[in-house]
């Protein structure tokens, strides 16, 4: 008779044994609130990562529009006269300027200077009336706060040039003739053309 050859079947306890002492040694090494701890890290990694970057100030926009008023106030050798033709073109520039920076940071400033730009007409209108100052001090008042506005949304370290044209703007005299404080407005269209620079 011929041998019959039974073979054993292979056991797979020893496997899972096996298996289950890698995965028990995995969790121990891994504790429970590792990914807790993981997303910590990577909320660190991230914050300083951010506070390794370069301020916005050092971020060049290099807008011809701004830099066509800041030219316009540095080498204007204009003085102010009767028919405002000064201040109504550097009215002009600043709106022009102010918008091309409202929109390079998505900023909506069209309301705000369509009334700037009434204002800014108003005091071409008659050469004698009184009122021009109050004019220019509220057209002067409405940029401030557009420029506040962009300051604050991109360029936060711009506080203390904020600071300057507010009071530059608060310096314009509400019934004086604006001849008797052209100086004052002067000054405000110069501290106007400081923070645009830098914002530039």
């Amino acid at each position: 008779m011929a041998e019959i050859k039974i073979e054993k079947k292979k056991q797979i306890w020893p496997w899972i044994i096996t298996g289950l002492i890698i995965l028990a040694l995995l969790l121990y090494f891994r504790p429970f609130g590792d990914d807790d701890k993981n997303a910590e890290e990577q909320k660190e990694t991230v914050s300083s990562t951010e506070a390794n970057q370069p301020d916005l100030i050092e971020v060049a926009e290099n807008n011809d529009t701004v830099v066509a008023y800041v030219n316009f106030v540095d080498e204007s050798n204009s003085s102010m006269s009767l028919d405002h033709a000064y201040t109504n073109e550097a009215f002009s520039k600043l709106i022009a300027a102010t918008e091309a920076m409202a929109t390079e940071v998505g900023y909506d400033v069209q309301s705000d200077l369509d009334q700037v730009r009434e204002y800014a007409r108003m005091i071409t209108i008659d050469p004698f009336e009184t009122t021009h100052a109050d004019n220019i001090r509220k057209a002067d008042d409405m940029l401030t706060i557009v420029l506040q506005n962009i300051q604050k949304a991109k360029y936060p370290e711009l506080v203390d040039e904020v600071t300057a044209l507010q009071t530059a703007a608060e310096s314009i005299q509400l019934g004086v003739l604006t001849l008797d404080q052209k100086d004052a407005v002067k000054n405000y269209f110069e501290k106007a053309s400081d923070l645009l620079q830098k914002m530039n």
